[in-house]
């Protein structure tokens, strides 16, 4: 005997609870996918200017995993209860049959109506869905909260039996996402600079002085042994208003001279320059670790108002020098007197090969031609080729690493002078000429 199903409610009160709960549905959709795709920053700027329910958001946002958890659970209760009451409603008009048809109505009607039109609409204008629910969600939350976190128990105990664990928070990931944010919203034709400069700021809480110091092989110095007169016309002969000076070896720094200061003593003493003390005038150097981030560094300089240091190694080797300009170019690109459109030490060829200096920085290339070559073990190009190549190259030797070519053109005992980079869309070119 075939069994029989008595549908508790009417027909049409069946009905209209289905369309209450699909709307409940779309409602759960709204929530969870607004609430993760709108614009952290500009919710914040919002609330900061009195908007009482963008500052609800935010307070959503500080518990986010709870009431997207609250979402995912009211969604699938009304999912479950609306194709229940389908389910019956069919049984109760087509027999056994209706349980196929009720499965494939509550599926198109579900993901049609309950997931992809409101979750489409909420991706589209996230903002403002989210500011329009805000509340909604917040009492759907609340509601939910002893349901939801009875089952997040469960849950965790189940994942601990297994061995797993919660997402875990990684270190820099608000940093990523903000590189991710600045990708995505580049403008293809528009120009490079800002995104270059937005990278460079979030990278001076990762980068190292010595990936942009000055080294120490192209450190104007000056020996402090000479007479004044010599030290005088040395410093005021040189291309800085800071120099370094030195006794017996180069890389033994006794003291910093300012132009400033030097000028200052000369007009007292016209007469004799022989007889003003240097070490009087100069300052004490100041030693910083090779492995300092840059925006330590840059702290440093504003608290103690300098803007030169000496940066050794961890056995108080004299590494090279760095100076405030140094981490403002990193952030804002080249402010020296040469063109700003092009690195110093590098040359654009005819080909579309460029001509580089050993000593160049891998950071300047990479910000001024948007290129990707890796900075994390070597900070110039005479170092990558080095890092990469794992040997000394001659003369002529032609490399390819990272789809770039590099052609060895000049060499000075072991310390690589010149290379000729080729970017990979000009070196297929000339694959195809």
């Amino acid at each position: 005997m075939e069994p029989t199903f008595d549908l508790p409610l009417p027909g049409w009160l069946a009905s209209a609870i289905i369309v209450l709960l699909m709307a409940a549905s779309a409602f759960f959709s709204m929530g969870e996918t607004s609430l993760t795709s709108s614009s952290r920053p500009r919710i914040h700027a919002l609330a900061r200017k009195g908007s009482a329910r963008a500052k609800l958001v935010d307070a959503l946002r500080d518990r986010q995993d709870e009431v997207l958890s609250a979402m995912l659970l009211g969604n699938n209760l009304v999912n479950v209860l609306a194709s229940a009451l389908a389910t019956g409603a069919l049984i109760e008009l087509f027999g056994q049959a209706g349980v196929a048809y009720a499965a494939v109505i509550m599926t198109l009607l579900i993901v049609i109506f309950a997931e992809v039109m409101p979750k489409t609409l909420a991706l589209n204008r996230a903002d403002r869905v989210i500011l329009a629910i805000a509340p909604a969600v917040h009492a759907s939350a609340l509601v939910l909260m002893p349901v939801n976190r009875t089952v997040q128990w469960i849950v965790r105990r189940t994942l601990t039996l297994f061995g797993g664990h919660g997402e875990e928070n990684t270190p820099g990931k608000a940093a990523d996402e903000l590189r991710g944010a600045i990708e995505l919203h580049a403008e293809p034709e528009g120009p490079a600079s800002e995104r270059a400069m937005l990278r460079s700021i979030l990278d001076l809480a990762e980068v190292q002085l010595e990936q942009i110091m000055v080294h120490r092989r192209q450190v104007y110095s000056v020996n402090i042994e000479q007479r004044p007169s010599a030290v005088i016309e040395q410093v005021l002969a040189g291309p800085h208003t800071r120099v370094p000076l030195y006794r017996g070896q180069q890389e033994n720094i006794v003291a910093v001279l300012h132009v400033r200061d030097l000028l200052q003593a000369l007009r007292a003493n016209r007469e004799n320059p022989d007889a003003i003390n240097i070490m009087e005038i100069a300052q004490r150097p100041w030693f910083v670790p090779e492995s300092t981030l840059l925006i330590d560094q840059l702290s440093a300089f504003r608290r103690r108002h300098e803007h030169f240091a000496l940066v050794v190694d961890e056995y108080g080797a004299l590494m090279g020098v760095v100076t405030l300009n140094d981490i403002l170019e990193e952030i804002v690109g080249d402010i020296g007197e040469h063109p700003a459109s092009m690195v110093p030490g590098c040359r654009r060829e005819p080909d579309g090969s460029y001509v580089v200096d050993g000593h160049v920085a891998l950071r300047d290339l990479n910000r001024e031609f948007d290129w990707r070559l890796p900075d994390e073990e070597a900070s110039t190009i005479a170092g990558l080729v080095l890092e990469e190549a794992r040997r000394i190259p001659e003369v002529g030797q032609v490399f390819t690493f990272h789809g770039f070519r590099f052609e060895i053109l000049r060499r000075k005992r072991n310390q690589i002078a010149a290379v000729r980079i080729t970017p990979p869309v000009a070196a297929r070119q000339r694959a195809v000429a």
